[in-house]
């Protein structure tokens, strides 16, 4: 996972996955099939993690604005940390936009943040932080448009300040 990471489909050569492994060329169609079947794995793998986390961020929080600043900063962080990593997600997006397993991967996997948000959101509502006038999916929709910008923008160098800046914005969408 890490080396399409950071590499990118294309520039992934066989050679260089076998390396990494530990495995022989031959080893890699018998498991995997293909190097598209590696990349599938590793690209699930990724978004399970970043899933996961999102909803670990934003399931126990009882102030969503709270938590949702927190999460939204860490990703922000990381990229600014390391902005040549990027986001796998969003690598996959532009990277592979004709091949269709990709794209359906990445369709999927927006659609669970978004699951992720709307639950989170409907949570927020109930406990009266959210007003009835919001709709949870389209907050959602919204917030997994401004989490891939934000990966986006921390690759494009933007400094933390930026960021913040960007991340308090979007949580005014909530009020």
């Amino acid at each position: 996972m890490h080396v399409f990471w950071r590499q990118g489909y294309r520039a992934t050569p066989i050679p260089r996955l076998t390396e990494v492994l530990g495995i022989g060329s031959g080893s890699i169609y018998a498991a995997f099939g293909s190097k598209d079947g590696l990349y599938a794995l590793a690209l699930q793998r990724y978004v399970d993690g970043l899933v996961t986390g999102l909803d670990r961020d934003l399931g126990h929080g009882a102030d969503l604005r709270a938590t949702l600043r927190r999460s939204l900063l860490a990703m922000a962080g990381a990229g600014v940390a390391d902005p040549e990593l990027g986001c796998l997600l969003v690598g996959a997006a532009i990277e592979r936009p004709g091949h269709l397993s990709t794209v359906e991967q990445v369709r999927a996997a927006m659609a669970a943040m978004e699951s992720v948000l709307v639950r989170a959101l409907e949570r927020a509502r109930t406990r009266g932080e959210l007003g009835r006038g919001h709709s949870p999916v389209e907050l959602a929709r919204f917030l997994v448009t401004f989490i891939q910008g934000v990966h986006v923008m921390a690759q494009a160098r933007a400094d933390q300040a930026f960021l913040e800046s960007a991340v308090a914005g979007a949580l005014r969408v909530l009020d």
